[in-house]
């Protein structure tokens, strides 16, 4: 092999390894709306009620469903729950999902972080959006989202895992 040949092959591999580098660790190849109701069950009349800010709860859940070692389809469920003087406003049950691909090699432990806490971190400002625009669609005041921390999230749910696989210890003195 030449100088030529030889810096040739270099410098390839070497181009191979920056592209290499600077791929993120996930990629989201694709997101869509999986399931979605809106329901605004007591329009018009609660229209005339919405002088005062309306009570609003929101739960957030993540799903993963393994399709490969490194490919997951990962699912931001959101509900959205309004309402003015006791009466229900208006109801949002989001499902959005993606398809997450990880890009570098990840123990399962890091592949298991990355889909409930990555993944679901790239989806949210989209899912948020449509929930935005159904509630202004819906008839009602623009209502944004606070961001979620997923990480929280995930610590919170990995600590009930745990403590519910601990079994409970009896009374001292029995066998």
């Amino acid at each position: 092999m030449s100088d030529s040949e030889t810096l040739a092959a270099a410098l390839a591999a070497s181009g191979r390894q920056e592209a290499a580098q600077q791929q993120p660790p996930m990629m989201i190849l694709t997101q869509y709306v999986k399931d979605l109701s809106f329901e605004n069950p007591n329009s018009p009349v609660i229209f005339g009620q919405t002088q005062t800010s309306p009570k609003i709860a929101v739960s957030v859940d993540v799903r993963v469903n393994r399709i490969q070692e490194r490919l997951a389809e990962v699912i931001l469920a959101l509900k959205v729950e309004a309402q003015v003087a006791e009466k229900a406003a208006f109801l949002i049950e989001l499902d959005y999902a993606g398809i997450a691909n990880l890009t570098v090699e990840k123990t399962r432990e890091e592949a298991k972080r990355a889909f409930l806490i990555d993944a679901p971190q790239m989806l949210f400002p989209f899912a948020r959006a449509i929930v935005a625009t159904l509630i202004r669609d819906g008839g009602f005041m623009p209502f944004l989202l606070t961001p979620i921390d997923f990480e929280h999230l995930y610590r919170q749910r990995k600590a009930a895992v745990e403590s519910a696989a601990i079994p409970a210890a009896g009374p001292a003195g029995e066998a």
